[in-house]
């Protein structure tokens, strides 16, 4: 059925932006189809993002665990993560259906820091929402965010995080559509909005399938990444999905899972619900309010995992696994100290499972997506750990 994915998914919005939904279907369907949006795209992926990205052996850190790792460098991107890869389609999206302004939400602050980067590159007006607590983890990113020309707009409701951010980009959305685009970071939200992100982010895993098959002359026995809302997973997953490779989503496990202050949705404790317009496994208590999430990382720190992401685990095409803040942060200095990259804390997480990963599939050849570098974390970690 369009717009879902197995029992999840759908448009569960206000009847006002139902049409509203139906017109961004319409022209990101004409869009993609169009030679010459997809060439002014490619061009600037390749000369202003900086794709290809590479496929780098960490042979260090793969002796170290016994492993053969390879690291794909979303993390070299112009503005630090894999989120220019969707701000950049969105945002020529956004002027091919002849909008003027976009909105987002941001947690880590990387998509609000992609957002503003395409919007002053587009001559877009933009505005960014970002819970105050996450505002607080990351000042670094909300002034970059200024610098370029953005609005942001802290968000003292509810947990204060990345769901408070959404809530009022989708409040916006819903009053300003005629000349606004909701640029959704993640692969969540209302269709067809899983669909653009995914779309758009597929550029990830393209380029890594060719990549192993030039270096390795085979595909990988698995795939490891992160999952927040799920846009860096699902666009290294996508085009490996009928190939026997073994996709695995890290999720948050905050403080552990049996503290309840985390953020595993498929692999703690999560259930069907819906959230932000879409059907999908939600953090929630007995009564279906949606419940505070905890993890180290902002851009983890989210109680709804994208719906296709829960196709994929009931379907048992990809397995669903939780890190802790602790695991993570042995991950994060793994990596920088075996291969010289300091890494996010959100795919830190990717790296702190890959030392269980190894005790039970030695050898394995795997590629990790690094899905962002952590310049805008390092202040963070030094006063976790008392150097600040």
């Amino acid at each position: 059925m369009k717009g879902r994915y197995g029992e999840f998914g759908g448009k569960y919005v206000s009847e006002l932006l139902l049409p509203v939904l139906d017109q961004l279907d319409r022209a990101f369907s004409m869009a993609r189809r169009d030679s010459q949006f997809n060439s002014l795209l490619n061009m600037y992926l390749k000369k202003y993002a900086g794709r290809p990205t590479p496929l780098y052996l960490a042979e260090r850190l793969g002796k170290k665990l016994g492993l053969r790792i390879y690291l794909k460098r979303e993390d070299l991107l112009h503005t630090g993560a894999h989120k220019i890869n969707n701000t950049l389609g969105q945002g020529l999206l956004a002027k091919y259906m002849g909008k003027k302004r976009v909105i987002a939400e941001t947690g880590a602050g990387q998509h609000g820091v992609a957002t503003a980067t395409a919007a002053a590159l587009l001559g877009l007006e933009c505005d960014i929402f970002m819970g105050e607590k996450d505002g607080e983890r990351q000042k670094l990113n909300v002034y970059r965010m200024k610098l370029l020309g953005a609005k942001v707009k802290l968000v003292s409701a509810g947990s204060k995080t990345l769901k408070d951010a959404i809530n009022e980009a989708l409040r916006d959305y819903a009053t300003n559509h005629r000349d606004t685009h909701h640029l959704l970071g993640s692969a969540l939200g209302p269709y067809p909005f899983p669909k653009i992100v995914k779309h758009f982010q597929s550029v990830i895993g393209k380029e890594a399938k060719r990549q192993i098959i030039k270096e390795e002359g085979r595909l990988p026995d698995f795939l490891v990444a992160c999952v927040g809302g799920g846009s860096n997973a699902i666009g290294l997953f996508a085009p490996f999905l009928s190939k026997k490779v073994k996709l695995i989503g890290v999720e948050a496990a905050g403080r552990g899972l049996k503290t309840k202050k985390h953020a595993a949705r498929i692999s703690g404790d999560g259930k069907v619900g819906i959230l932000h317009g879409t059907r999908t496994y939600v953090l929630q208590d007995r009564y279906g309010q949606i419940r505070e999430t905890h993890s180290i990382s902002a851009g983890l720190d989210y109680p709804a995992i994208g719906p296709e992401h829960s196709n994929l685990y009931t379907r048992q095409k990809a397995a669903y696994v939780a890190v802790t803040d602790k695991a993570a942060m042995k991950g994060f200095h793994l990596l920088c100290r075996t291969e010289g990259i300091i890494p996010a804390l959100e795919p830190a997480h990717a790296i702190g499972y890959l030392p269980k990963l190894a005790r039970h599939n030695p050898g394995s050849l795997v590629i990790v997506n690094l899905s962002g570098r952590g310049d805008k974390d390092v202040e963070q970690i030094a006063r976790a750990e008392g150097v600040l």
